[in-house]
C-alpha cells in the first residue's frame, strides 16, 4: 500500500506542517505551480516526488518536470498535468491523452478549487487538490492524502492546511 500526498499551487510557500505531512508519505504528487525558494528546492530534490510544471514555474522547474506526466502506481494509470480544463470539459490535449492512455485517475491543479469527482463519461477519478500555497482566491489551503493498494483506492483524506493569507491590498 502507498500513502500519497497530492498537492498543487504551492506558489513558493511550504510551511513546516505541510513539510511534515509530505515527509510522512511514500510518494508526493505535485500538480504544478511550485514557485521557488529554499523549501521548494528541497521538495524538488526528493526522490519520491512526481511533478509537472505549472504556468508560473521558472526554467529550473520546467527543465526538471514535464507539462504532462503519465505513470502507473499500485496498478492504476495516472495522468497528471497543471491545466487540463474543467471537469468533463478537458482541453484537446488531455482529451486525446485520455482516449490513448485510458487513465484511472486524472490529477490537475491551476484553478485552486478543491474537487474530487468520478467522471462517468471517461471512467476516471478527477482530482484537483486545491491550492497548498497562500496566493490566490481560495479561502483554505488544502492537500489530499491518497491510499492506493493493489489496483484500488483504499481511502482519501482531505488535509486542511489553514487559511490562505489575507490580501496585502484588499480589493475595495
Amino acid at each position: 500500500m502507498k500513502r500519497i500526498a497530492i498537492l498543487s499551487d504551492t506558489h513558493s510557500y511550504l510551511d513546516n506542517n505541510t513539510i511534515s505531512i509530505l515527509n510522512s508519505c511514500d510518494e508526493i504528487w505535485h500538480a504544478g505551480d511550485f514557485g521557488y525558494g529554499e523549501n521548494i528546492n528541497d521538495l524538488i530534490k526528493k526522490k519520491n516526488l512526481r511533478g509537472v510544471y505549472g504556468n508560473i514555474d521558472n526554467s529550473i522547474i520546467r527543465n526538471s518536470f514535464p507539462e504532462i506526466h503519465t505513470f502507473q502506481s499500485e496498478g492504476l494509470k495516472i495522468i497528471m498535468t497543471h491545466i487540463c480544463g474543467s471537469f468533463q470539459k478537458y482541453n484537446i490535449k488531455i482529451k486525446k491523452l485520455i482516449k490513448l492512455f485510458r487513465p484511472d485517475i486524472l490529477v490537475c491543479g491551476h484553478s485552486h478549487i478543491l474537487r474530487v469527482e468520478y467522471d462517468k463519461i471517461n471512467k476516471l477519478l478527477f482530482i484537483n487538490p486545491g491550492a497548498a500555497g497562500k496566493e490566490g482566491f481560495h479561502l483554505k489551503r488544502t492537500l489530499l492524502i491518497l491510499h492506493l493498494n493493489n489496483n484500488k483506492i483504499d481511502k482519501m483524506e482531505l488535509i486542511n492546511l489553514g487559511n490562505r493569507a489575507k490580501l496585502s491590498q484588499p480589493i475595495t
